[in-house]
C-alpha cells in the first residue's frame, strides 16, 4: 500500500504515542493486548480506543480477537514512525511521488536538503522465512515480528553503501531509521531499459565495480541488469540488502551468480561475449 503523506501529517501527538508503544511491545507480544496498551501509555480505555479506531482506519494498525483482544503495526504504521524520526531529524522535508517498486521495496522521491530518494523495505510475510533461512542477519528463532525484518535489511543495506561509496558508483547513504533508508537521487534508468551507448565501457565499468566491491569484502548477491542504473555516462549499482561477506561459506557462488547475470545481459543485448572463468579470474584477482 502507497505511504500516505496526508494520513502522516494528519496523525496527532497521543496517536504517535500509541503506535510507539504498540511498536514496543511487540517485541514481547505477537498480539500487543488492549490492557497491556492501556497500561504502557497511561490512557484510559476509551482514549486509547479512539486512538486505535483513527489508526486501523488509516491502515496503521490491525487487530485480532483470537486468542484475546490485541493489536499489531503492519507497514504503513512502521513506514509512518519512520518518517516521523526522519523528519524530527531534519533529514527530510517533504515526501514526494513514488518512483519505483519491488518485490521487497518501495521507492519514493522526497526532498531533504535537496532532492533524495526513501527506500521503504517491506520484506514481506511468505519472504520472511526464506530470509530468514538464506541472510545471516535475521534471528534464527524466537518472537522476532516479522515487519522488524525489514529494519535488518535496511541497516544491511545503509552498511553496504558506507562501505562502498567511496570507492564504486552507488548512492550515497544520507540516514536510516527503522525500514528506511535515505540516500542520494540518482538520474537514470536500470540498464534492461534503456540502450547503453558504450556497452563494452559500461561492461567493464561494472565488472570492475564487482571487483572493487569483492575486494572491500562485499558481494552483492542479487545483482543484475535490474539493479544497474545508466545515468546517461556512467553506471551505478543499486540494492544492496541481500549483500554477503567476501568469505561467506557460498560466497564464491553467490559471487559467480552475479557474474554470470551480468555476462548474460551483455551477451544476449549487445552480442558481448566473455567466459564465466575469465570474469571470474578477473575478480577475484
Amino acid at each position: 500500500m502507497p505511504v500516505s503523506a496526508e494520513n502522516v501529517r494528519s496523525l496527532q501527538p497521543y496517536d504517535i504515542r500509541v503506535l510507539m508503544a504498540v511498536e514496543r511491545l511487540m517485541r514481547r507480544y505477537r498480539w500487543v493486548p488492549l490492557d497491556v496498551l492501556r497500561q504502557t501509555t497511561r490512557f484510559s480505555e476509551s482514549e486509547v480506543r479512539y486512538r486505535l479506531g483513527r489508526l486501523m482506519a488509516m491502515d496503521m494498525v490491525k487487530s485480532s480477537t483470537v486468542p484475546y483482544e490485541g493489536y499489531q503495526l503492519v507497514f504503513a504504521g512502521y513506514d509512518t514512525l519512520a518518517l516521523h524520526t526522519l523528519t524530527r531529524r531534519g533529514t527530510i522535508r517533504a515526501l514526494g511521488p513514488l518512483i519505483g517498486e519491488g518485490k521487497e521495496a518501495v521507492v519514493y522521491e522526497a526532498l531533504g536538503f535537496g532532492p533524495v530518494v526513501l527506500k521503504f523495505h517491506r520484506v514481506g510475510q511468505r519472504s520472511f522465512q526464506t530470509a530468514r533461512r538464506s541472510r545471516g542477519y535475521m534471528p534464527d528463532g524466537g518472537h522476532f515480528p516479522w515487519v522488524f525484518a525489514s529494519t535488518s535489511s535496511a541497516k544491511r543495506e545503509f552498511e553496504a553503501l558506507e562501505r562502498l561509496v567511496d570507492e564504486i558508483r552507488v548512492p550515497v547513504p544520507l540516514d536510516q531509521n527503522r525500514n528506511v533508508v535515505v540516500m542520494s537521487l540518482i538520474e537514470g534508468t536500470t540498464i534492461n531499459r534503456c540502450t547503453l551507448p558504450d556497452p563494452a565501457e559500461s561492461f567493464e565499468q561494472v565488472l570492475g565495480f564487482v571487483e572493487t566491491a569483492f575486494r572491500l569484502g562485499v558481494i552483492h548477491g542479487d545483482l543484475s541488469e535490474f539493479n544497474i542504473m545508466f545515468d546517461g555516462e556512467e553506471c551505478w549499482v543499486i540494492d544492496w540488502p541481500q549483500w554477503v561477506e567476501a568469505d561467506h561459506p557460498n560466497g564464491e557462488e553467490i559471487l559467480a551468480h552475479d557474474v554470470a547475470n551480468v555476462l548474460n545481459h551483455f551477451e544476449k543485448k549487445y552480442g558481448l561475449s566473455c567466459p564465466l572463468e575469465d570474469a571470474m579470474a578477473r575478480v577475484i584477482g
